[in-house]
């Protein structure tokens, strides 16, 4: 089992209902959630004039292996009804996978630990709640 730690965000319609359907979602296509951070409301960074963020982070255990773990997480987003017809444009649901483990993963398709996480307060403040130990220096251990 994988601890995973997941960035999740909303600006659209009911953003509340969005996150926790998503959650529910997530639980039932593999990913256990142990602990989730206060929802916090924040600004967008980045994009389009849009509406404010509830943002949060939530520790998962997966059997799933990263690669499938983002499928789920781009089907989860998609079913919620996310349209990506801009970058940073607004969203029903964002997933991302922050931390994966101590992995390190450089594709195309995916990059773990998440690259801009440390400079996103919107990530970082509800991080340190549920994981106060995870450190810049910490994740770049083995790299």
């Amino acid at each position: 089992m994988a601890t995973v730690y997941l960035g999740i965000g909303s600006n659209l319609n009911d953003r509340r209902k969005n996150i926790d359907q998503a959650l529910a979602l997530l639980q039932e296509k593999g990913g256990e959630v142990l602990r989730c951070s206060t929802i916090i409301e924040t600004d967008p960074v980045g994009g389009p004039p849009q509406n404010k963020f509830l943002n949060g982070v939530v520790q998962i255990q997966t059997e799933l292996s990263p690669q499938k773990l983002l499928k789920v997480l781009k089907e989860i987003e998609i079913t919620l009804k996310r349209t990506r017809t801009e970058i940073n444009g607004p969203r029903t649901i964002d997933l991302d996978i922050l931390l994966y483990d101590n992995l390190h993963i450089n594709t195309n398709e995916l990059t773990i630990p998440h690259p801009r996480m440390f400079d996103r307060d919107f990530v970082m403040k509800p991080l340190r709640e549920i994981a106060p130990e995870i450190t810049r220096s910490e994740t770049h251990a083995n790299h």
